[in-house]
């Protein structure tokens, strides 16, 4: 009988497949174990990318920030004193003037023959006084040898007297057609930037009160009405308003108020030295350096404020006035203080902190105190010393033992502008 023969490539195959079955219940098992993955493939934590900074000390700047309006320091709305036409525009409106720079004049010509007439009757009564002296002399003479009575020598003595009365009266009128003639040259009273012309070429212009107004005004009692244009010697009547004006730009003064709370410490640091004040324009650029001079002498019930005045050189006429400015008073300074990048420090439900950086990389959550906090830097007050390494950004995905990679190291903010720090909180 013949026997067949086993295919012989059967067994092998039967072999693989069992090592397989038992390499995948195997494997299933230690799932279901929790057993720990080979070595071949562990799960190893990435460090959090981080920028650190180095905790320093330096001396910082206690600022007191607030809104100021610019004013000039003297200004003034140039006004006639005699009436008439203007005759020249003696200056360029918008441009400087100086102290003295004549501006307009007014037709002289009126006032010329009041002085002219002045003093011709000056001199009719100078003459006549001069008689009336001689006369008296005559009569003294003729009264000690009794040729004349004593009543017409003594009445001689009064006519003197009259004539002397009215030459005073005569040249206190010369006095004043000369002044209203130099009247009609109007000049500058102060040096600054004129405004825009109020009147034109031949306009009639006149003071808007005079002498007469008021006495008219006094005379009349409630009926009067002092804003009424008067009529001058040259018989046009006064038409009131102003020419132009004048704003005296160098220097210049800004005003600002305080908190009532921070005016001891203003005041008392003003009584050692004067206080600095930086001028900025509102997009944050430094226009004038300045210095407290003036602290006014109440608080304002109202507001709870105090106002204060700074004065600026303004030598390239960068404070305008009637212009808002920043204003940042330079109060004091703190000496040797701790300072990080204020990006550094965080906020939590239980204050500020900030990460630790240790030796081995890993963060340490540390609450602080802050001080004061501007422009890029935090005084810290208690917390934190000069020299620890502090993460500066990146904080967000941090916790207490997570492990950093530095990847820059940011600079210190430096306080050496004086609008970096500001009066703590």
């Amino acid at each position: 009988m013949v026997v067949p023969k086993k295919s012989p490539s059967r067994r092998p195959l039967a072999f693989i497949g069992a090592m397989i079955a038992l390499a995948l219940v195997g494997f299933g098992v230690r799932q279901l174990n929790g057993a720990p993955p080979t070595a071949s493939g562990p799960a190893v934590a990435s460090a959090v990318p981080v920028t650190a900074a180095t905790a320093a000390r330096q001396d910082v700047p206690e600022i007191v920030d607030a809104i100021g309006t610019v004013q000039s320091t003297d200004s003034v709305s140039i006004q006639p004193r005699v009436t008439g036409t203007i005759e020249k525009i003696e200056f360029t409106p918008g441009q400087n003037v100086k102290q003295g720079q004549e501006l307009f004049l007014i037709d002289p010509r009126p006032y010329q023959a009041a002085l002219d007439q002045a003093k011709a009757q000056l001199a009719h009564d100078q003459g006549l006084l001069a008689e009336a002296q001689m006369d008296f002399k005559r009569y003294q003479t003729l009264l000690s040898q009794r040729s004349i009575a004593a009543q017409t020598a003594q009445d001689q003595v009064y006519v003197v007297q009259q004539d002397q009365g009215t030459v005073a009266l005569d040249q206190a009128n010369v006095e004043m057609a000369q002044l209203n003639l130099d009247y009609c040259h109007i000049t500058a009273p102060i040096s600054g930037r004129a405004g825009t012309l109020q009147v034109d070429l031949g306009n009639l212009v006149g003071p808007s009160s005079s002498p007469a107004t008021t006495a008219a005004s006094s005379r009349s009692g409630s009926g009067g009405n002092s804003s009424t244009p008067t009529s001058t010697n040259s018989g046009a009547m006064s038409a009131a308003g102003g020419l132009v004006s004048i704003e005296q730009l160098q220097p210049i003064y800004v005003s600002f108020s305080i908190p009532q709370t921070q005016f001891n410490e203003v005041a008392q640091n003003q009584a050692n030295g004067t206080l600095a004040v930086d001028a900025y324009s509102q997009a944050g650029k430094l226009l004038e350096n300045g210095k407290l001079t003036i602290i006014n002498n109440q608080v304002n019930t109202s507001t709870g404020t105090v106002t204060l005045q700074a004065t600026f050189a303004n030598a390239n006429d960068v404070l305008w006035p009637g212009e808002y400015v920043s204003v940042q008073l330079v109060v004091g300074v703190r000496r040797n203080v701790v300072t990080v990048p204020a990006s550094a420090v965080m906020a939590g439900p239980s204050g500020d902190y900030v990460y630790v950086i240790g030796d081995d990389n890993k963060v340490t959550r540390v609450d602080v105190q802050q001080a004061a906090r501007r422009a890029g830097i935090a005084v810290i007050a208690n917390g934190l010393s000069a020299g620890q390494r502090v993460v500066a950004t990146g904080q967000y995905r941090l916790d207490n033992g997570t492990v950093v990679a530095i990847e820059q190291t940011a600079p210190q903010p430096q306080a050496q502008n004086p609008a970096v720090a500001e009066v703590g909180q």
